[in-house]
């Protein structure tokens, strides 16, 4: 607080030097007493000291030096207007520098715009590191979780002074979940409950897990009022940082929610923007700190913020080759997608359990669904690489998966939502969730990003991923299996057979006597359908780790087979 007042007692007193005629000569020769320009100085320097305070205090804005820039020109007009001679010569000039310096200020996007490129500049790979098939992709849509959340609002103390806030995935005790916190639903519930109870917690892998309610007391959230409103008591604290996006609330390992919101700089004229770390404050206390990225605690995992990241890609994508050929030419222009879950980027983690911010990047030719690209940035540290994908091939961008998704469920009426693109057994692939029109989840969409034919759906992301190694495997597609497997093969005794019927095949599954489970679908070896218990088997299979292992070839003894 103490620095807010003394920068906008200096912005004050600027504005009283600039405004009132220090000479004391007036237009039409009048003169002012110097117990008059004493009165209008103070007149003026208190005026406009509540002006700013207030103006800082309701609207958040920081107050560096550069925000003047949009006022000088007003202020140093009245004080031309306010006095004559050379005093009114001075300021005339100042006028027209100020006013110069506002025109920098409009126009600074349009020469900045390699300074943006330069600081979103990301290292390019091919593709992304195969994911480990015996994990489970956090893939529990936000939509899906906030409905779970919702229903559950019975466990709230008090319901009706509460509603819910927006959610955020992070990683609590080595498990990924959705928080949500309970905010204030208006200005007399506040007055009324003065602090909220606590968050919601909810599993992000598993969609059958029930949210629950923590128990733990908030004074200052985004939807207070006054001092004990969030975004307030952090500007109050740092007047000068240049923040960017909504504050997010992160849980350490113990609970305790804290809210961070991310600072930086601006790229230049204050346009741009670069983030440096973090402001962290208890949710409780109020007690804030500021940090570098590079000091951010273990337990948060979004340091940088999603609307920090978005802006960054569209840096990225746009200004390859300047501001001009992002508006006429666009040649290497890439457009970042908007179906991300938070600012148009969807957070995923790592086999490393480290969460990363996933878009993918199309053309700005209309009409054109194949995807130029994917980035990946750190969400702690905000660095980012961007992959290329295999240049021999074309893939198909998020909107296009989503489409597929819509043709197939057309009766249905049903619907993806965050589409996330995955390297499955060497193959690009999208997996998005499919909700229903009330926003519930029926299943699990797998569509290959570079042939779009092969797509399966399960009713969890583990048995989609089992459907498409049998989909993979059959020979569809180029991509044999998982790239990181080896092929084995084994001869033995089948203990135990389970079939299921998926779309128009049949999923068999199966134990052999040496303790090893496989799985098999009928489309790519359609005897499979007569395996049953004390069978002798050979099976030619991949090594994936996993606990039912994909079945690529299999010779079952007494029964004419072409698989081997």
């Amino acid at each position: 607080m103490s620095q807010l007042i003394l920068s906008t007692l200096i912005f004050s007193l600027i504005t009283a030097v600039l405004i009132v005629p220090l000479t004391r000569r007036l237009p039409k020769d009048n003169v002012l007493t110097f117990k008059q320009i004493l009165q209008a100085f103070i007149l003026v320097f208190i005026a406009s000291w509540l002006l700013y305070f207030l103006m800082v205090y309701f609207t958040k804005i920081d107050v560096q030096w550069t925000i003047a820039l949009y006022a000088w020109p007003v202020i140093l007009l009245l004080g031309v207007l306010a006095s004559r001679g050379a005093e009114q010569k001075v300021k005339g000039l100042l006028f027209i520098a100020s006013f110069i310096g506002l025109f920098y200020l409009l126009i600074a996007p349009i020469f900045n715009a390699e300074e943006k490129y330069e600081s979103a500049k990301m290292e390019e790979k091919v593709e992304i590191e195969p994911f480990d098939e015996t994990k489970t992709p956090a893939s529990v849509p936000p939509q899906f979780a906030e409905n779970k959340m919702k229903k559950a609002f019975g466990q709230v103390p008090n319901t009706s002074f509460y509603e819910l806030g927006n959610l955020q995935i992070q990683k609590v005790n080595g498990k990924y979940v959705y928080i949500a916190p309970v905010e204030f639903a208006g200005f007399f519930k506040w007055l009324n409950g003065k602090t909220t109870p606590g968050y919601f917690k909810m599993s992000a892998t598993d969609a059958n897990d029930n949210p629950v309610f923590v128990a733990k007391e908030m004074v200052y959230v985004p939807s207070a009022f006054f001092n004990k409103n969030l975004e307030r008591h952090i500007r109050l604290e740092y007047p000068t940082l240049i923040f960017y996006g909504e504050p997010q609330m992160e849980v350490d390992d113990d609970g305790t929610p804290y809210y961070i919101r991310s600072y930086g700089e601006f790229i230049s004229a204050r346009n741009g923007f670069d983030v440096k770390g973090i402001v962290m404050v208890d949710a409780y206390s109020g007690a804030m700190e500021k940090i570098p990225l590079e000091e951010v605690p273990e337990f948060i995992d979004g340091a940088v913020s999603p609307e920090a990241v978005s802006l960054q890609n569209s840096y990225f994508g746009k200004y390859v080759h300047g501001f001009w050929n992002s508006v006429f030419g666009k040649k290497d222009v890439k457009l970042p997608s908007d179906e991300g879950t938070e600012a148009n980027v969807s957070p995923v983690f790592n086999q490393d359990g480290e969460m990363y911010y996933f878009t993918d990047f199309t053309s700005p030719k209309e009409g054109v669904d194949s995807m130029l690209g994917y980035s990946l940035t750190h969400a702690r540290t905000g660095k980012a690489v961007y992959y290329t994908g295999n240049l021999e091939e074309s893939y198909m961008d998020s909107q296009g998966a989503l489409d597929i998704i819509e043709k197939k469920f057309i009766e249905k009426q049903w619907h993806g939502a965050m589409p996330i693109l995955y390297n499955f057994y060497g193959e690009a692939s999208w997996l998005a969730p499919v909700l229903d029109s009330n926003g519930f989840l029926q299943n699990y969409f797998i569509v290959s990003a570079a042939n779009p034919e092969i797509s399966v759906y399960g009713s969890t992301p583990n048995e989609a991923l089992r459907q498409y190694k049998t989909a993979l495997s059959r020979g569809a597609s180029s991509v044999e299996g998982s790239s990181n497997a080896e092929e084995k093969t084994v001869a033995g005794v089948v203990l135990r057979v389970y079939k299921e019927r998926v779309g128009d095949y049949t999923l068999v599954s199966f134990l052999l006597n040496n303790g090893q489970n496989f799985v098999v679908s009928s489309q790519n070896e359609p005897l499979s359908i007569y395996l049953q218990e004390g069978d002798q088997v050979v099976i030619r299979y991949l090594e994936t780790g996993e606990i039912f292992l994909p079945v690529k070839a299999l010779k079952i003894e007494g029964v004419v087979n072409i698989g081997l």
